[in-house]
C-alpha cells in the first residue's frame, strides 16, 4: 500500500510540476529571471514535500558518485558536444532557425546582450534542476516503488512533453517533431545513466555537455560567435 501511494505521488507531482510550468509558459509568458525562480521552487520543494510525506522515497543516494563515474561521464559528455554541433551543421542548412532567436527575445527577454549570463544558469543551475526532478525523481524515485518499465517511460515522456510549452512556436512543424523525439530518447538515455552509476552526476555532466552545445548553437544564432 505504502508503495503504490509512493507512485501515484510521484506521478501526480511530476505531471502538476510540468502542468503549472506550461501555464507559466503560455498564460503568465514572464522572463527568464521570474520563470526560472518559478521552476526552482516547483522542481525542488514539490519533490521534497512528497519525499518528506512518503518514507518510501529517499534522494540521499542521488547524491553518492565515483571518480570513475566522473570519468566516464565527462567523456560522454565530449562525445554528446561534438555529436549535436556536427548535427547542428550537417542538418542546419535544411531547417529554418530563425524563429528562435526572435522567441527567446519576445517571450523571455534573452538578447544577445544577456544571452552569456543565461547560458551559463541553463548550463549548470538548470541541467541540475531538470536532472534532479526528472531522473532522480521521476525515474530512480519511481523506480524504487514502481516498475522499471514503467518508470523509464514515464520519466522520458514528461521530459519530453515538459519541453512542449518551452519550445511552442520556436520551430517549423518537421524540426519541431524531430526535437520531441529526440528529447525522448535523450531521457531514456539519461534514465539508463542513472540507473547504471545509481546517481544522476553522470546524467547531470552529460546533460550539461548538451546543453552547452545547445547554447553553442545559441550564440551563433544571436550573432555572438561567427561563422564564416
Amino acid at each position: 500500500m505504502e508503495n503504490k501511494q509512493a507512485t501515484l505521488s510521484i506521478i501526480l507531482v511530476v505531471i502538476l510540476g510540468c502542468i503549472i510550468m506550461a501555464l507559466v509558459e503560455i498564460l503568465i509568458v514572464p522572463n527568464y529571471f521570474t520563470k526560472s525562480l518559478i521552476k526552482i521552487c516547483i522542481f525542488l520543494l514539490l519533490p521534497l514535500i512528497v519525499c518528506i510525506k512518503q518514507r518510501a522515497i529517499s534522494f540521499k543516494a542521488l547524491f553518492k558518485g565515483s571518480k570513475k563515474s566522473i570519468f566516464f561521464a565527462l567523456i560522454f559528455g565530449i562525445v554528446v558536444y561534438v555529436f549535436i554541433l556536427g548535427a547542428y551543421f550537417i542538418l542546419g542548412p535544411f531547417f529554418d532557425f530563425s524563429m528562435v532567436t526572435t522567441n527567446l527575445e519576445n517571450n523571455l527577454g534573452v538578447t544577445k546582450e544577456n544571452f552569456l549570463f543565461v547560458a551559463l544558469y541553463i548550463t549548470s543551475v538548470n541541467s541540475l534542476l531538470e536532472e534532479f526532478f526528472f531522473r532522480g525523481f521521476s525515474f530512480l524515485s519511481l523506480k524504487q516503488v514502481s516498475s522499471r518499465k514503467a518508470a523509464y517511460i514515464f520519466s522520458a515522456l514528461a521530459f519530453a512533453i515538459y519541453h512542449v510549452a518551452i519550445m511552442n512556436n520556436w520551430f517549423t512543424p518537421p524540426l519541431f517533431i524531430l526535437l520531441i523525439v529526440s528529447l525522448f530518447i535523450a531521457g531514456l538515455l539519461f534514465n539508463y545513466l542513472n540507473e547504471r552509476f545509481n546517481n544522476i552526476y553522470v546524467s547531470w555532466i552529460v546533460h550539461m555537455s548538451a546543453n552547452l552545445a545547445i547554447n553553442t548553437v545559441g550564440f551563433i544564432l544571436f550573432g555572438i560567435i561567427k561563422i564564416s
